[in-house]
């Protein structure tokens, strides 16, 4: 464990700051989420926050998205360590207070960035991924995977070693939707930077199964230390790259055991698990094989919470799907996220944030100013990949809302449904820009959360969690272990 440093402008001796939230006062972005998630409004009041107002710099609202949603799952977190002191529903005086550090929120929503193995910095975006001028606009390509980049350059005719100079070539005279469906066509991720969409995704679509019947009722959960609110919860993690990896990294940062499951057919980057794989468990399983599956199927049954990011339908062939999981285990907690949303003619597709950021209109707000020739200048990006960082930090407060749901309220299953669209829908219409603040703000310095630790990939400098209520772990118990080496088994 790492001793969390204490906030910019707090005393050791009383614990106060001259940045917190006035008394009484309501943060609405973290009122919406957390009314979002169905939680009791009167715990509202024990949220504050603190620390340097100067981060995430955005000409949309990013730095009230970051802090809701790290609020939310802090105060969803708060919530479950009550009900787990005390066996009851929490009452609002005996939950935890929840004080989100800006400053930490800022640090951990770049994570990657921020991550050095033995003092080396990763490559977050590969040399073909990234925005190109084509023959009416522009286009962003993902192709930080090699069968990512195999495939979008065999769509466009090029050979599997063409540089981006080539690749360049080729994208300067094509339409941009043109490219777009191509590459759709082939498996290939390319998107046409677009104005900004007035269509409104959900932030969280959740369902009860099971419970109204009776038919489901749920397991206990005894006395838990208040650092780990999820201990003894299993999370079978069916995710990859940021989103459902920094979901269930906070889950396992409060107690669960969770355990990520990839087919040995799909290798993961290894920068990209030495980032997300904090206090987590990796294995490898393949579905097709029976001995796999037997294990996997094992696993299932006892499991507490099913995260999967894969696409909308991609797990239904292995009866993976929804209905068939709820038919085997009424009483699960089954977190799905996708990129495009749940409903449309999107909703199957692949992407990633940044594709998200091109295909919703916000790299197109955040374009650089009109160039001298009139053509448009070239789209920007939000400083953080906050749609997966923000998602990610949603799906683990419904997961931890949904524990204490399920023993407080009304026992059965929970069905609860995310999407990079609908987070990006909520930071362009759902959120009141910033407001300019008088005075100076505090400093921000990302080195004080930050902390270094030994790992199999070496010694990792590493963005500490910004998880913040009275009792908060300071740091993940474990460092992340290699890529799919661990037994699968719970622990």
């Amino acid at each position: 464990m790492t001793e969390r440093p204490l906030p910019e402008g707090t005393t050791a001796a009383t614990g106060t700051t001259g940045t917190a939230a006035a008394a009484g006062a309501v943060d609405r972005p973290t009122a919406h989420a957390w009314a979002a998630l169905g939680g009791p409004p009167e715990l509202l009041e024990r949220v504050t926050f603190h620390g340097p107002e100067d981060v995430l710099p955005s000409g949309l609202p990013v730095r009230r998205l970051a802090r809701a949603t790290v609020a939310v799952c802090s105060l969803a977190a708060a919530e479950l360590a009550s009900h787990r002191a005390g066996g009851s529903a929490p009452l609002a005086a005996s939950v935890p207070a929840v004080r989100v550090d800006q400053g930490a929120v800022a640090t951990a929503f770049v994570s990657e960035r921020h991550l050095t193995v033995d003092g080396r910095a990763p490559v977050n975006f590969a040399p073909h991924s990234g925005f190109w001028r084509t023959a009416d606009g522009w286009v962003r390509t993902h192709a930080n995977y090699p069968h990512h980049r195999t495939r979008l350059l065999s769509a466009l005719g090029l050979a599997a070693d063409a540089g981006p100079e080539q690749l360049a070539e080729v994208l300067g005279r094509l339409p941009a939707e043109l490219i777009q469906e191509r590459a759709y066509a082939a498996g290939a991720l390319a998107v046409a930077v677009v104005p900004v969409s007035s269509a409104v995704h959900p932030l969280v679509e959740h369902l009860e199964v099971g419970a109204a019947a009776g038919t489901a009722p749920v397991r206990p959960l005894g006395q838990a230390p208040v650092d780990r609110p999820a201990a003894g919860i299993r999370v079978l993690d069916l995710s990859r790259v940021i989103a459902g990896p920094v979901a269930t990294r906070t889950l396992a940062l409060l107690g669960a055991d969770v355990l990520r499951v990839d087919s040995p057919r799909l290798p993961e980057a290894d920068d990209a698990h030495a980032d997300t794989g904090f206090g987590k468990r990796s294995t490898r399983l393949d579905l097709a094989e029976p001995a796999d599956r037997a294990v996997f199927d094992g696993l299932l049954a006892t499991a507490d919470v099913v995260v999967s990011a894969y696409r909308p339908g991609s797990l239904d062939a292995h009866g993976l799907g929804p209905d068939a999981l709820f038919a085997r285990r009424p009483d699960l907690i089954l977190a799905q996220l996708c990129a495009w949303g749940w409903t449309g003619p999107w909703a199957g597709r692949r992407g990633f944030d940044s594709l998200v950021q091109a295909g919703v209109g916000i790299a197109a707000h955040e374009a650089a100013p009109e160039t001298g020739s009139g053509t448009g200048g070239r789209p920007g990006v939000l400083p953080a990949q906050a749609l997966d960082h923000g998602t990610g930090y949603l799906v683990a407060a419904a997961v931890l809302r949904s524990l204490t749901d399920q023993r407080t309220r009304r026992p059965g299953g929970r069905h609860l449904r995310f999407s990079l669209a609908g987070t990006a829908s909520w930071l362009l219409h759902g959120i009141e820009p910033e407001t300019p603040r008088g005075g100076p703000s505090e400093p921000y310095d990302p080195a004080r959360r930050l902390a270094e630790v030994d790992s199999p990939y070496g010694r990792l400098r590493h963005a500490l969690p910004p998880i913040g209520y009275e009792g908060a772990p300071a740091d993940w118990s474990r460092p992340p272990g290699r890529w799919g080496t661990d037994e699968p088994v719970w622990l």
